[in-house]
């Protein structure tokens, strides 16, 4: 896996293939293509908090870069991210910038954006941004990247209905190599909030757990888990 040297690792199960589309597949899409390559304008994809920006703006890099392409995922809202570490990224073929709108708007930041903005259109390469909303709602210090951003494809994504919840974790256990019983994902969505972005994390917490301490996903033991990640 080709990506940055920046000690970010993409999760394995973040792949188009895990995740359910529902009434994404236009957006899915549009990512798809970016990924293999065609010449695309950048895309601005937007949500509410847990349905699934992550995983997407992951699942291009890791389309990207299996069809050899370098590509880079650098999440914003991130406290170790700096806007210097923004410098070089021109020369990969695919950038995804997560939770653009925890930094727009700060000078520093917008300049830096904006010259990656120009300089990644002037070599071709793709650039997919993810935000809490819209660009046109962000409050953008430097109006030439205020211009770009809003001029950029926008999608937003729309929410997996609660009752497929289910399908889609158990698409991501599979991702995960886990073997998720009826009995286990009945209780996981029992006891947890139906958010999907909180379920996929305690899957992938339950995952670290299986794995550390060699054992099958069991209500007993799932109930342990989560006791442990709620105390």
């Amino acid at each position: 896996m080709e990506q940055l040297p920046l000690g970010v690792r993409l999760q394995s199960a973040s792949t188009f293939d895990s995740f359910d589309v529902g009434d994404n597949a236009p957006l899915v899409a549009a990512l798809e293509a970016r990924a293999s390559g065609a010449h695309l304008p950048p895309l601005w994809l937007w949500s509410s908090a847990g349905l699934g920006r992550t995983h997407l703006l992951q699942a291009v890099c890791q389309r990207a870069s299996r069809a050899g392409r370098r590509v880079g995922y650098l999440p914003l809202s991130e406290a170790w991210v700096t806007a210097e570490m923004l410098q070089g990224l021109e020369a990969l073929e695919v950038v995804c910038l997560d939770d653009i709108d925890v930094v727009a708007g700060a000078a520093d930041w917008d300049r830096r954006l904006f010259i990656l903005y120009n300089e990644l259109a002037e070599r071709g390469h793709h650039l997919v941004m993810s935000a809490s909303a819209a660009p046109g709602a962000l409050t953008v210090a430097l109006p030439d990247l205020a211009s770009r951003l809003t001029a950029s494809v926008v999608w937003a994504v729309k929410p997996l209905p609660e009752d497929r919840h289910g399908v889609a974790i158990q698409r991501r256990a599979e991702a995960l190599g886990l073997e998720l019983s009826d009995e286990v994902l009945n209780f996981l969505l029992r006891r947890l909030p139906r958010d999907l972005a909180a379920l996929c994390r305690a899957l992938d917490r339950l995952d670290r757990a299986a794995l550390a301490r060699q054992r099958r996903l069991t209500v007993p033991f799932v109930s342990s888990v989560l006791e442990e990640l709620l105390d």
